[in-house]
């Protein structure tokens, strides 16, 4: 590893706030440095309590991730906050709208808020996100809130990524939590019902617990509802406690353990997909031999299958 790396890594596991900015650039990116860089920082994550806040648009996810933070800070909790925000169709950047939320914990060196883009990425997370909490986590801090873009039923990869998966919905939606449930419902540890000052509080109540009366419960036990109203800081605690009562659980039944594996089994794959086809694109594929293959698929000369048998027979695996 070159210099810069080492210095970069050491200053990163430091808690150095710069130093985590610029090695969270690195990985998003992928620079050519990134691979150095998280073989250093690799063997010092794990640690931390991955929390993934999904749900749909106006649930009021960036609010409870604002004064979650608050009240784990209170506690003596570092936070690392990962918003993953769309992509912007001008930039290509993410829009910011979840940092703005947050800017109370702005100048708390306790805090770090990373805005990502999902840069067309489907399952409302950003490719990159699993190597950021590895940046996150490699640099002390306790407790990672990732709150995913909110864009519906897909939102079922923070399942992939986080410890605990909180599952926020609104008095409202209707029969959007009958339709909801075959994605992001299924993956909850942990159900809020924000804005629960709203009428219909007790219908959305309801109908989650006539959803999870029809699925069996995991090891005995069924996730939590809480009701908040986040933007009073009410049931924020609450809701906390049953994020603690969940792991608690987990970590005694196993169950911790086995998802924080499938996580690293899902990192691996993904990792490998994406070397595969950079191998692919640098040793056997040419960009105007890509262009020409699609025009082949585009007249129908050639299916997608032969078409990738072909180029894996000239890999010669």
């Amino acid at each position: 590893m070159a210099v810069a790396e080492e210095t970069l890594a050491a200053n990163v596991l430091r808690g150095d706030v710069r130093a985590i900015a610029r090695a969270i650039t690195t990985v998003e990116n992928d620079a050519p440095e990134a691979a150095a860089l998280l073989s250093a920082l690799f063997p010092h994550a794990g640690k931390a309590v991955v929390i993934g806040v999904t749900g749909p648009p106006g649930a009021g996810k960036s609010t409870l991730v604002d004064r979650m933070t608050a009240h784990l800070r209170k506690a003596g909790k570092t936070v690392g906050i990962v918003a993953v925000d769309p992509t912007s169709p001008y930039t290509g950047g993410a829009i910011l709208g979840d940092r703005i939320r947050m800017q109370a914990h702005a100048t708390d060196e306790g805090v770090f808020i990373r805005s990502m883009a999902t840069r067309g990425h489907l399952g409302g997370l950003a490719a990159a996100t699993g190597r950021v909490l590895t940046v996150l986590q490699a640099a002390g801090k306790d407790v990672i809130l990732v709150e995913t873009v909110g864009v519906g039923q897909d939102e079922v990869e923070i399942v992939g990524a986080a410890d605990v998966s909180v599952v926020v919905l609104v008095p409202g939606l209707g029969d959007e939590v009958q339709a909801l449930k075959a994605g992001i419902m299924e993956i909850a540890d942990v159900f809020v019902v924000n804005k629960a000052d709203r009428e219909g509080v007790d219908r959305v109540v309801a109908e989650i617990e006539s959803m999870l009366s029809l699925a069996p419960a995991v090891d005995g036990e069924r996730p939590a509802i809480v009701q908040t109203v986040a933007a009073n800081d009410q049931g924020v605690a609450e809701l906390l406690s049953a994020v603690d009562d969940f792991r608690g659980r987990a970590e005694r039944t196993g169950v911790l353990a086995r998802k924080r594996r499938a996580h690293l089994k899902q990192e691996f794959e993904d990792t490998l997909q994406e070397r595969l086809m950079r191998v692919v694109r640098r040793r056997v594929l040419g960009p105007d031999e890509v262009e020409r293959t699609v025009d082949r698929l585009e007249a129908r000369a050639v299916d997608p299958f032969a078409a990738a048998d072909a180029v894996i027979e000239r890999m010669k695996i």
